[in-house]
């Protein structure tokens, strides 16, 4: 058994301590500000509630497999996708709904947007054999050398097919068939112009290069998955907005008896030339421990909390993902036909990523997402009006360098958006701004970039940093490392970094 620190109080840490208390662990629980949760948060004011993180849960077992108890709502809609020539697509949990939805947006593109979920579900369970079931190796040279078509996991080629039939699989460990499954060397867009042949589809499938920062015509078909979580467990509201869930998170923990340190920073992890030691508090009291979990951006672990030149410049060379700029609204009236999720399209993709990616400055035309959690749940708003959270894609990086400042383009987003047919003029009670520097002074997150390094690349997913650190006892978790950003991926991260620690301190399960 060992005494365990775990530095940030995310859901990747949350879960992380939960699961080692489980298993017979001392655990302690560090976290700078006054609440659990990491991104999972949420702004209150005069009766409205804002979500400033996730706006939806996927993959709901993997909480109810840990004993979190849920209330969950499920919208009617997944989301309602408005592109720039007015036209319309609501996609559904529901797999024939939607096609057929898809094929009254574009005859002749139901089938094909089955066949693309088909794929999409056969990458999903590839990666849930490989990516998401441990610390993953790097794949075998011979399938990092060239590209592959896309093609369902079931149909690889025969000859390399028995090869891979040959290839010992265990938890984390890539074999050909599987690695073939997710289409490497392809990006994402490369995916779309795959299977759609309107380019309003393509978009859509390229929105998902959101869901991890990055850029669809730079990151990996392996993004190309994420439909077949949306359309098979579905996409989740927890009943009072979800941050309950790191509520509930919360309760768990202290059930477990685990020491919750709140409104308590870290200032360093202890460590020699060969392992940690525990950490050093900002009060200047040094904890000493066996076992240290990092759920920090993994930059500031290498540039502050253990500096370590070499990891830190390879981070820095993959580039940051996106970040968010934020419009939380408190709209007067009901708005008819509006979904809790909707997004409403830009009339140029790729020149909306060039301005994010490439000349670093916030979009001119840019894709708006609007999450309004009052359709689904009353509570969130005073009756008879409604919370916009309004989510624009944006560079990492100081906002005090854009071409104007964030009062000036929140009014800019504002009038894109009256042009996409949700004039909000004479209906706001009051609007504030979330930028890249709150999330960067919130979160510790370099820029603010909220998945730390962006997928650039077919082997990306590979370049991120792993769950086991560079010192015997350090751990990482968290949306900034292996395997992702995300409810659902940090929650995966967390028990791969518990099943670390027990592999080299032994566990004494009492789950």
């Amino acid at each position: 058994m060992a005494e365990v620190i775990v530095v940030g109080g995310g859901v990747g840490g949350m879960v992380s301590a939960l699961l080692l208390a489980r298993d017979g662990h001392t655990v302690r629980l560090y976290e700078r500000l006054p609440r659990l949760g990491g991104k999972l948060a949420e702004h209150r004011r005069a009766g409205f509630t804002f979500s400033l993180g996730p706006s939806l849960l996927t993959l709901p077992s993997l909480f109810r497999d840990l004993g979190v108890p849920l209330d969950l709502v499920e919208p009617e809609t997944l989301c309602r996708y408005r592109f720039h020539d007015g036209s319309s697509l609501t996609a559904y949990r529901d797999i024939e709904r939607t096609a057929a939805a898809v094929e009254r947006l574009a005859p002749g593109e139901g089938a094909r947007w089955r066949a693309f979920l088909h794929w999409a579900q056969g990458c999903l369970e590839a990666a849930q054999r490989t990516f998401f079931a441990g610390p993953l190796l790097r794949p075998p040279l011979r399938a990092r050398a060239g590209r592959s078509p896309v093609v369902p996991a079931h149909r690889t080629p025969a000859a390399a097919g028995a090869k891979a039939l040959a290839m010992p699989v265990t938890a984390g460990t890539p074999r050909l068939a599987d690695l073939w499954a997710v289409a490497p060397g392809r990006t994402l867009d490369g995916l779309a112009r795959r299977f759609f042949r309107d380019p309003r589809l393509r978009q859509y499938v390229d929105r998902y290069a959101t869901y991890a920062g990055s850029n669809p015509y730079r990151a990996p078909a392996a993004l190309g998955c994420i439909p077949a979580i949306e359309h098979g467990e579905g996409g989740w509201y927890v009943a009072g907005g979800l941050p309950r869930l790191a509520d509930a998170l919360g309760v768990l923990l202290d059930k477990a008896g685990i020491e919750v340190h709140l409104s308590t920073e870290v200032a360093g992890v202890s460590a020699d030339a060969g392992r940690v030691r525990g950490v050093r508090l900002a009060g200047g009291e040094t904890v000493a421990a066996d076992a240290v979990v990092v759920n920090a951006d993994a930059a500031a672990l290498y540039e502050r909390l253990l500096p370590d030149r070499a990891r830190a410049r390879r981070l820095a060379r993959l580039g940051p993902s996106s970040s968010a700029f934020l419009l939380l609204a408190a709209v007067e009236g009901r708005t008819e036909g509006l979904s809790h999720h909707s997004v409403l399209f830009s009339a140029d993709y790729r020149e909306e990523f060039g301005d994010i990616f490439r000349r670093r400055r916030p979009p001119r035309d840019p894709t708006i997402y609007i999450g309004c959690s009052a359709v689904d749940d009353p509570s969130q708003a005073p009756e008879g009006t409604e919370n916009w959270v309004m989510l624009v894609n944006v560079p990492a990086g100081d906002p005090g360098r854009w071409p104007m400042s964030p009062q000036a383009y929140g009014a800019h987003v504002l009038e894109r958006l009256a042009a996409r047919g949700h004039d909000l003029s004479g209906r706001l009670r009051f609007v504030e701004t979330f930028t890249p520097a709150d999330i960067s002074d919130r979160y510790g997150a370099g820029g603010g970039a909220i998945y730390g390094s962006a997928y650039e690349g077919s082997l990306a997913p590979f370049r991120r940093p792993g769950n086991r650190g560079p010192r015997r006892g350090l751990y990482l978790v968290g949306g900034s490392v292996h395997p992702g950003g995300g409810l659902p991926m940090v929650t995966m991260g967390g028990r791969i970094v518990a099943g670390l620690v027990n592999e080299d301190f032994g566990a004494r399960s009492l789950r």
